[in-house]
C-alpha cells in the first residue's frame, strides 16, 4: 500500500515540476505516469529484495533508491547537473546511515 501511495505522490509532483507553471499538456501527464510506475515497481522489487539482503546492502538499495528518486525530481527543476548531484548524494548518505542504523538496532 505505501509504495502504491508514494508512486501516486511521486508521479503528481513529477508531472507538477515538469509543467514549470505552465498548461497542463499530455507529455506532462505521461511523464507523472511512467514515473509513477517505475517508482512504484523499484519501490515493490526493493521491498521484495531486501529482507534476503544483509543489513549493509539493504541500508545500501535503499539509500541509492532515494538519491536517484530525488536526483530526477530535483533535476527536472532545471537546476545544475552538480547541485542535482550533490543533493543526491547528501539525501543518500542520510537515507543509509537512517536505514543502516534502523536494522543494526532491530535486526537478530
Amino acid at each position: 500500500m505505501l509504495p502504491a501511495l508514494g508512486a501516486v505522490v511521486y508521479g503528481l509532483w513529477t508531472s507538477g515540476i515538469d509543467r514549470h507553471a505552465g498548461p497542463i499538456t499530455g507529455w506532462n501527464v505521461l511523464l507523472g505516469v511512467v514515473s509513477a510506475l517505475a517508482f512504484a515497481g523499484l519501490a515493490y522489487a526493493i521491498h521484495a529484495l531486501a529482507p534476503r539482503l544483509p543489513r549493509e546492502l539493504r541500508a545500501l538499495t535503499w539509500a541509492a533508491f532515494a538519491g536517484i528518486s530525488f536526483g530526477f525530481l530535483y533535476s527536472l527543476a532545471d537546476t545544475s547537473v552538480l547541485k542535482s548531484a550533490g543533493l543526491s548524494l547528501v539525501i543518500a548518505a542520510s537515507v543509509f546511515a537512517a536505514v543502516f542504523y534502523h536494522y543494526y538496532t532491530r535486526e537478530n
